[in-house]
């Protein structure tokens, strides 16, 4: 038996790769599935079996392209229904692989169709369970995510949640090993540990939701705190329920490089000029206009968040970094990137064309700033519970998810000068560039954001 991981940080998503015998199954496959199809030519096996464990909200899964490239069957748990082939499993149902077997644990509360893997050896002995968004390292699948069609409250959901885990997985043997979906910093879950497997033993005794005395205790738990769902993951459900281009066709689409020329005219269109590169190379220079989501971040997150999908796309990357820059976009369902500006931004300077950019403050020059400034205004665009454990007095909360709507910023008077910040300045480059965006050029940057500000005596607090 073998098992192989398959993580991508900036999405806290797993894959998986089980194989006995040369026969090999594959877990909830990301989108780009070379890695993949190499692990299994290396190790001189086949693909025989695709399983998924739900329709995933967060990312779109490569089960299409990788069924393609293999001929491997695409199979979900108990009701589910999709606009392309697949084989709906039965609850208890078993599926051969080499000398192991793989049953169905239909585990529906996350989602109806949401399902745990149970791999058991020739024995019979369970030995691991992938459990998808059902059962993560600390944490539990939200309940929240909408049922279209279905008569159902986040609470009804819980509820079949609670009974899902108690009757399939907590009475698996302690020693059975739990490989969830996804690890921390994932929207799937609040409370998500930062170990990327674990056992069942250990979430018996350490998951605060499997500690719960009763249901009801179970529901509340689950539902304190939970914050809404990033807007992309409707998305997202709806394109691996009904399909999508190929992530080949995609690229074919997206790697055209386009002459600065050519780019500026681009300038006077609605298209979505995304800039991929660091912040520090970003707030330096820049395209009137851009947008800027780095590489660096949470960078498919945040575009799923903040962009369009029914807008076309061109790029401003490093160069050598535009195919990495489609495929994380591709990953969260972008599908419409057109070109990238040849040469980048060196190019793009060399023609003396425009160049816009933001001003870099550190937290000391805020300091000094605001007892003077009567216009000043701290711009925080962290998360409302980030905001609320700690902020410069006086300050305003824009949470970052929140710019993407114009009306948010209508209130925003042109004379203010905005000194804009978040945890660390990731997030606050992605404001700027949208507060200029919409016609807002009185900003400042706070370098190293609030973990800066809190090391600057003269800044008043407010905990």
């Amino acid at each position: 038996m073998f098992i192989q991981q398959i993580y991508t940080a900036c999405l806290s998503e797993a894959a998986y790769y089980v194989e006995s015998e040369g026969k090999a199954a594959v877990i909830d496959p990301m989108r780009d599935i070379e890695g993949i199809l190499e692990l299994a030519n290396e190790r001189k096996a086949k693909i025989t079996h695709i399983f998924e464990t739900h329709f995933h909200a967060d990312f779109v899964s490569g089960h299409l392209d990788l069924s393609k490239a293999t001929g491997a069957p695409i199979i979900y748990g108990p009701g589910t229904q999709t606009s392309f082939p697949v084989t709906v499993a039965k609850d208890g149902e078993q599926f051969p692989l080499g000398k192991l077997h793989i049953e169905v644990l239909h585990t529906p509360g996350h989602t109806l169709e949401s399902t745990c893997y149970l791999v058991k050896k020739e024995n019979g002995q369970p030995v691991a369970v992938f459990t998808g968004d059902t059962l993560f390292v600390g944490d539990v699948g939200r309940p929240d995510l909408s049922q279209k069609g279905k008569d159902l409250t986040a609470a009804d959901l819980a509820g079949m949640l609670y009974d899902s885990i108690h009757s399939k997985l907590t009475v698996l043997p302690d020693e059975v090993i739990v490989y969830p979906a996804h690890g921390a910093g994932s929207s799937c879950g609040k409370n998500l540990g930062t170990e990327t497997q674990t056992t069942i033993g250990e979430q018996k005794s350490g998951n605060y939701a499997l500690k719960a005395a009763s249901k009801k205790e179970f529901i509340d738990a689950v539902l304190d705190g939970l914050g809404a769902p990033p807007a992309y993951f409707p998305v997202n459900v709806h394109i691996n329920k009904h399909g999508y281009e190929s992530l080949d066709e995609i690229l074919s689409k997206a790697l055209q490089p386009l002459d600065p020329l050519h780019f500026k005219q681009l300038l006077k269109t609605d298209v979505i000029i995304l800039d991929t590169r660091p912040a520090t190379a970003f707030v330096e220079a820049h395209l009137p206009g851009a947008l800027f989501i780095g590489l660096e971040g949470r960078f498919a997150e945040w575009a799923g968040s903040l962009l369009p999908f029914d807008k076309e796309i061109v790029l401003v990357t490093e160069p050598g970094k535009e195919r990495e820059s489609v495929i994380r976009l591709a990953r969260v369902g972008f599908s419409k990137i057109i070109g990238y500006l040849e040469g980048g931004m060196e190019s793009w300077t060399r023609h003396q064309l425009p160049i816009d950019l933001i001003i870099n403050v550190e937290a000391d020059e805020l300091a000094m700033d605001l007892p003077f400034d009567e216009n000043l205004v701290v711009m925080d665009v962290r998360k409302p519970t980030e905001f609320a454990a700690g902020h410069v007095k006086e300050a305003i909360n824009l949470p970052l998810e929140d710019l993407k709507d114009p009306g948010s910023m209508s209130h925003l008077e042109e004379t203010l000068n905005f000194y804009v910040h978040c945890a660390g300045g990731y997030r606050s480059v992605i404001a700027a560039s949208m507060l200029k965006k919409q016609g807002i050029h009185n900003i400042r940057n706070v370098e190293g954001g609030w973990n800066a500000i809190l090391n600057e005596e003269r800044i008043p607090i407010v905990k």
